[in-house]
């Protein structure tokens, strides 16, 4: 298993970029409060479909440089109406990855997320975290988690190392670097690269998690950690700021920022 830990190399160039994950919009199981995980491709409910039209329209203007996306349908509608109404993203490929797929919630999938919490209670532990018989342990999703950003990681290098800078302030400077203001283009505004990534609610959590927890991801001023570890609303944004640095033929994450968490004024509107 390749490591990609924060490194500290002075002295030298780094590339940033912004990294923008979308939950997909709402589907009839996410209505009824049934899990989908994998074995369920749904697509998107009529308030889904709007969901991502909402989407689309408020990032219409935010740039973007690479779009990947889960391999499941719900994913890839979402992602490609956000991509209908944003400029930057027609000469842009829509990259589909597995390892940005749901959760498997095995032998509980189609079922309500109640019976799921009553298995855990059954079993003497916590829902989320509980594992359904023939589904993935968040340990094993924090391993497709950590395989896909080394894949991306490797591939925003190659293709845009040349929008490198000089060694620059830390990300986690006060927030002149990144003003959070309300607005679509928060912490991205005048940076060249930024990948859009549309995947699921759950996912999510494991990768905000993973970020926070052992990444060492800093966080907006006065951010509450069950807010930051709680799950996103359908389409909801999640914003962050990653340093790259070269070391050898590889790049390596050195610092990695949170914007914003859990934005769903789109939808409000």
């Amino acid at each position: 298993m390749r490591c990609y830990a924060v490194v500290n190399l002075q002295n030298m160039k780094a590339l940033t970029f912004g990294l923008t994950l979308v939950r997909h919009g709402e589907t009839q199981y996410n209505k009824e409060g049934l899990l989908q995980g994998q074995a369920i491709d749904s697509p998107l409910s009529q308030t889904g479909k709007q969901q991502a039209e909402a989407a689309g329209r408020y990032l219409k203007d935010v740039k973007f440089s690479n779009v990947f996306v889960s391999d499941m349908l719900r994913a890839q509608q979402t992602a490609e109406t956000i991509m209908k109404h944003n400029s930057s993203c027609s000469v842009l490929q829509m990259v589909c990855d597995p390892l940005l797929k749901e959760i498997s919630f095995g032998i509980a999938e189609g079922r309500p997320v109640q019976d799921v919490k009553d298995m855990a209670r059954a079993a003497g532990q916590s829902f989320p975290g509980f594992t359904p018989p023939e589904g993935e342990t968040q340990e094993q999703v924090k391993e497709r988690v950590k395989k896909f950003m080394e894949k991306m990681l490797q591939q925003i290098g190659n293709e845009h190392w040349h929008h490198r800078v000089e060694d620059e302030a830390p990300l986690s400077a006060p927030t002149e670097r990144s003003p959070v203001e309300g607005k679509a283009d928060d912490g991205v505004k005048g940076i060249p690269v930024h990948a859009l990534i549309v995947t699921h609610g759950a996912y999510m959590c494991v990768a905000v998690r993973h970020f926070v927890e052992e990444l060492q991801c800093s966080l907006p001023q006065g951010s509450d950690k069950a807010h930051i570890f709680s799950l996103s609303p359908n389409t909801g944004l999640c914003r962050f700021l990653l340093t790259l640095r070269k070391e050898d033929s590889m790049f390596k994450l050195s610092e990695i920022h949170c914007v914003f968490i859990h934005r769903g004024d789109h939808v409000k509107q």
